[in-house]
This record gives C-alpha cells, sequence and structure tokens, in this order.
C-alpha cells in the first residue's frame, strides 16, 4: 500500500508542500506564516477549487477589508509581479518550495525583484468592487500551477490528498 501524501505548505527539506499522512493528522504550519490583513480578518468566501483546472470555481479566499488598509506578505519571499492586472492591483510574493501568494485589489507599494519579509507592508486595499459585495481582499497561494486554500499556511483550510509519488 503506497502512503499518501497531502498538499500542506511546509518549511523544510526538498519537499517542503508535502508530508507523509501519520496518525491522521497534518503537520503543523509553520510560524512564519502570517495574516495578509491586520489581526484575524473574516472570511467571507472560502477556498472552492474547481473539479478541473479549466472550470470555474473560487481560487483562493476573500477577507474583509476596508480601502486603505494595509496589505502584508504572508512569508518571507520575493516580489513576482506587482502592478495592474485587469483593471485592478496585483502584487504576486514567490516563496521557498515553489510556493507562491496573491492579493487583490491591492494599490502596490513594492516592485517586482524586492525582497520582502512576512508581515512587511507590500501595499494598501483598493476601493475596487465587483468580485465581493463590499471592499475585500482576495488572497491566493500557489504551488507551481496548482491552486491551494491560502488558510493552509495559518493551519487552517482543506487538506487536499494526493497520491504518493515513487
Amino acid at each position: 500500500m503506497s502512503a499518501l501524501l497531502f498538499a500542506v505548505p511546509g518549511t523544510a527539506g526538498p519537499h517542503a508542500m508535502t508530508g507523509e499522512m501519520s496518525h491522521g493528522r497534518a503537520p503543523e504550519p509553520s510560524a512564519r506564516w502570517e495574516w495578509p490583513l491586520a489581526g484575524r480578518p473574516q472570511v467571507i468566501r472560502g477556498f472552492a477549487p474547481p473539479p478541473q483546472p479549466w472550470l470555474s470555481g473560487h481560487r483562493g479566499v476573500d477577507l474583509v477589508a476596508t480601502p486603505g488598509a494595509e496589505v502584508r506578505a504572508a512569508g518571507p519571499g520575493i516580489i513576482g509581479y506587482a502592478g495592474p492586472l485587469a483593471e485592478r492591483g496585483v502584487v504576486t510574493v514567490l516563496h521557498a518550495g515553489g510556493l507562491r501568494t496573491t492579493y487583490l485589489p491591492v494599490q502596490p507599494s513594492v516592485r517586482r525583484g524586492q525582497t520582502v519579509s512576512g508581515g512587511e507592508v507590500i501595499g494598501v486595499v483598493q476601493d475596487v468592487r465587483g468580485h465581493c459585495p463590499a471592499v475585500c481582499l482576495h488572497w491566493g497561494l500557489l504551488r507551481e500551477h496548482l491552486y491551494l486554500d491560502p488558510l493552509l499556511l495559518l493551519g487552517h483550510g482543506q487538506v487536499r490528498l494526493l497520491p504518493a509519488r515513487p
């Protein structure tokens, strides 16, 4: 019988995103991750991945936000993108282990290639509506091209079981 691996962000070793399932529990999240908004913001729409990559779904979480609220990098990394996309500001942070966090709508205060620490301000929430009934911050997480629930970084969210790699 092959072991099951799960896609939960970790911090150590070459397989930082996977760990063996032991006693039915996911590994502890790293202390290096934090909420992208001050305090513990309310999640108004959770992660709802599509059944197939090309179908519609919700590939992140929406957090209650106010226009002008500081947006912080959830963890240390390098800014991969900071600028407009589809008439709203987007910031992407590239993290170790092939992880990438995304934040929108954000007026960036960082530039591409800049190194940031976890908790460092990367911009402010823009007053852009349409995605949420009120202003919100959409926070996403990817491992290469696989969307994951960003709440996993904080020890919350949905664990997705994957077959073990040989």
